[in-house]
């Protein structure tokens, strides 16, 4: 079976999405979303396509961010922000 940028940055996104229902409800995952971030960007980074992989997840986010609009309460929004954001800022760097 063949790897897709899809098939694996889709699960940590999802991981992602899955920490901020976790924020709607009122639990403190600051720490978990830029943990899980991170180790996204760690693991990504060891494929032969770490950039393309690395952009696609900061483009995942990007996506559930602007799918969450105004529909979802603030926390959901917070913490794909932060995850978002820390991956932004990081992606640079990894370079």
């Amino acid at each position: 079976m063949k790897a897709t940028v899809v098939g694996l940055v889709t699960p940590h996104v999802l991981k992602v999405i899955d920490l901020a229902r976790q924020a709607e409800t009122g639990a403190n995952v600051d720490w978990h979303v830029r943990d899980a971030a991170l180790h996204t960007l760690r693991e990504l980074g060891e494929q032969f396509n770490a950039r393309e992989l690395r952009v696609a997840y900061v483009k995942g986010l990007q996506s559930a961010i602007e799918d969450a609009g105004t529909r979802r309460a603030p926390a959901y929004v917070a913490a794909l922000q932060t995850a978002f954001q820390l991956a932004v800022r990081e992606l640079p760097k990894l370079d």
